[in-house]
């Protein structure tokens, strides 16, 4: 069963759902724009059946008692303290990180600057900074997918944008991939004052401090070909800023929205990827039943 929970921080209050036995392996899944911690439901209960310890917060912004006004609140630093205060508060002082989109950006920081914490990595969608940084120089491709970025660093324009006409524009970029309920939750979610506006600040808080360096801990990349965000060439190079194990999943034919276009694909990688890498709270590797066979991986082991 899924419980609300409040996690007090010295930033503030973060809302949450969660769900699994509270002595079982812990796991903490970070959402992205423009969405909330439930974007992670048929995960949660795939986790939590396997008697894992399973945690999805509203991130920074997006949690009204974590909403402060000044976009420089939103730094990746500052969000990465973030992932280390919400652990710290539920007791966790080695735990297993998942993202996706923004929360895979979180999430990469996270395991850079805190390799001891995290038992694994997976991350969903977004590639590793120094590739996506290095496709921006390089790539006309990803230089193209990634001008919304600039774009919506205005405002309040692009809130302006995103909410007129009952939020048209923002409704459209979920692309007909999550469901009808669940986009219809985050859109009022997003509506409410100063929401979106926060949400946005994550784009608005400038570059990074300083640069980010490889990932030590055993990594699960998953990237879908009908991404409109991130395109191939980071998403490939990205095994290079990886010295731990290393698996990297191609969805064919699927959009950016992997947790809630094919959620028994994404669960049954994620389960195998927590086998791998520890016992506790994963008794079996059987995929689930009719689960979808994924596209083409690179599997390092070291």
């Amino acid at each position: 069963m899924v419980a609300e929970l409040s996690i007090s921080t010295a930033a503030g209050v973060f809302d949450a759902i969660a769900a699994g036995p509270p002595e079982g392996r812990p796991v903490l899944l970070l959402h992205g724009f423009p969405q909330t911690g439930p974007a992670w439901q048929r995960q949660i209960a795939a986790l939590a059946a396997e008697g894992c310890r399973v945690v999805a917060p509203d991130q920074r912004g997006y949690s009204p008692g974590v909403r402060p006004k000044r976009p420089e609140d939103y730094r990746i630093n500052v969000l990465v303290d973030d992932v280390v205060a919400i652990t710290e508060e539920l007791g966790w002082p080695t735990f297993d990180l998942v993202g996706h989109d923004w929360g895979g950006a979180v999430a990469w920081w996270t395991a850079a600057a805190h390799p001891g914490r995290l038992r694994t990595l997976t991350v969903v969608s977004t590639p590793h900074p120094g590739a996506l940084a290095d496709a921006l120089r390089t790539d006309e491709d990803q230089r193209t997918r990634s001008r919304y970025m600039r774009d919506w660093r205005e405002t309040p324009a692009t809130e302006d944008r995103m909410l007129a006409n009952d939020a048209e524009l923002l409704r459209t970029l979920y692309a007909g991939k999550v469901p009808q309920a669940a986009a219809d939750a985050y859109v009022r979610h997003l509506s409410r004052p100063g929401a979106l506006t926060a949400a946005l600040n994550w784009y608005r808080s400038g570059r990074p401090d300083g640069a980010i360096g490889v990932i030590e801990v055993p990594t699960l990349y998953v990237w879908s070909t009908e991404d409109t965000a991130f395109g191939p060439a980071p998403a490939r190079e990205t095994g290079r800023w990886v010295t731990g194990p290393y698996r990297f999943e191609i969805l064919p034919g699927l959009s950016h929205w992997i947790p809630e276009e094919a959620p028994e694909t994404l669960n049954r990688l994620l389960l195998d990827h927590l086998r791998a890498h520890g016992e506790h709270g994963i008794t079996a590797n059987t995929p689930p039943d009719g689960a979808p066979e994924s596209g083409a991986r690179d599997v390092r082991r070291h």
